[in-house]
Parts: structure tokens; C-alpha cells; sequence
């Protein structure tokens, strides 16, 4: 439950809906709830015309308190769930690979990583840095694993943000080239004052991740600057 963060996006099972609430299973982090207006925007008649109980849902995780994970459903975009899922079928291939190989002792090997990190960030670390994976399956077998997965052709995830940075300072166009042109990460003019910053990778997370620390880092610099900075919203 401690990985969890607010705006995450997970994949759940529906696990049953009692009143008002929908409660779902979240893999490795227990149950989550979804309140009825969290469902789908507008008036909701039935809420099995948008849920029912074994079903997967892409959820977005509105707070996490203590035991309690609030979820919502109708804040995710197309978008959005396409990326999780197709980010789940990539973690599903990796198990197959892992269980094709080692067989019996696969769900040690598989609970093992998943204890450490996400099975993908771990397979995919082990294409150029094996030792962990040759640590827990063995030299020759992860040598196998790893062969199987770079044959294996990866999706890749581009998300990207618009946001308006200005001034009316003299010097301003200089300070702004200056505050954007030192960042780890492809930020585009698109007209005045009007920005878009992207980032690519195999995981959505990572690349939403890399996003957000980039703006929160602009926001800060342009404030100690006196500069105008404001996210356009989706």
C-alpha cells in the first residue's frame, strides 16, 4: 500500500458492490473502494451498466489513508487505460517467459523480484545489468530469460503536457531559453508563452513521472525567477 500514490493509475478487479460503494481488489496492495460518483460522470441509473463483480478496471487513486484506498473510474482517460493495460499484457508475457524457463521455482523467482520492484523495471534493468536476475534464477537460466525478452518487440509509452511559462521582463525570452534549455527531457515551443514538454518509455509511469518532477522543478525555478507558469489542464 506504501507504493501507492495519489494519481496513480492501477489495474483492479471489481470484487463486489455493496449500496453505493464498489470495492475492487488492487494487486499487492489490498482492497480499494470507488464511491458511485467516481464511476462515470452524470447521473448513474445502474451501476452494473459500468461495473460488475470479476471484471478488470483501470482506476486512478484519488488519496491513500492508511488502510483505506479511495479510487475513481471516471477520471481515466481512454488514453490512459489503453497504456495500463497494455502495460499489464507486457507484465503477463514477462511471467510466461520466467515460468517457461524455470518452471517449479518460477512463482518463487516471480514474488522474489516483485518483493524488490515491478517485474517489467526488473527485466527490463536485467537486459544490460543481469546480475540480480542471475542472483535469484541462476546464471545460465537468466541468460535464457533474457534472450527471449529482447526478441520480444516493446511498446512505447509518449506522454505529453502542455504548460505556458511568460514575463514582462526585459530579459525574460532569455531567462525562459535559459530555465527550459537545461532540463533532461524534450520540452517544444508551440506559440507564445505555450509549451510541450514529452518523455518516452516503456513503462507510462516512469514517463508521467519524469513529467511531473520536470514541471514541479520549472514551477519552483520560475517562481524564484518571477516568471508566469501554469499547467494547461486535459
Amino acid at each position: 500500500m506504501a507504493n501507492l500514490e495519489e494519481g496513480d493509475l492501477i489495474l483492479c478487479t471489481v470484487d463486489r458492490i455493496v449500496g453505493t460503494v464498489v470495492f475492487v481488489k488492487i494487486e499487492d496492495d489490498g482492497e480499494g473502494s470507488i464511491m458511485t460518483s467516481e464511476i462515470a460522470p452524470g447521473r448513474i441509473r445502474n451501476i452494473r451498466d459500468y461495473v460488475v463483480p470479476k471484471k478488470k478496471i483501470v482506476c486512478k487513486v484519488l488519496r491513500v489513508s492508511g488502510d483505506r484506498i479511495d479510487l475513481s473510474l471516471r477520471r481515466v482517460t481512454q488514453k490512459e487505460q489503453k497504456e495500463v493495460l497494455e502495460s499489464y499484457k507486457q507484465e503477463k508475457s514477462f511471467i510466461s517467459v520466467v515460468k517457461s524457463i524455470l518452471g517449479d521455482k518460477a512463482e518463487s523467482a516471480i514474488l522474489s523480484i516483485k518483493n524488490k520492484t515491478k517485474l517489467v523495471d526488473f527485466l527490463e534493468e536485467a537486459k544490460t545489468n543481469p546480475e540480480e536476475l542471475e542472483k535469484i534464477a541462476g546464471k545460465e537460466p537468466a541468460q535464457k530469460i533474457i534472450s527471449i525478452i529482447k526478441t520480444q518487440k516493446q511498446k512505447i509509452f509518449i506522454i505529453k503536457r502542455n504548460f505556458k511559462l511568460s514575463t514582462i521582463k526585459p530579459d525574460g525570452i532569455e531567462l525562459i531559453k535559459k530555465m527550459l534549455g537545461d532540463k533532461e527531457i524534450e520540452i517544444k515551443y508551440i506559440s507564445a508563452g505555450n509549451y510541450c514538454i514529452k518523455s518516452e518509455s516503456t513503462d507510462p509511469k516512469k514517463a508521467d513521472n519524469k513529467i511531473r518532477e520536470t514541471l514541479d522543478l520549472i514551477e519552483k525555478e520560475a517562481k524564484k525567477s518571477g516568471l508566469d507558469f501554469s499547467i494547461k489542464e486535459k
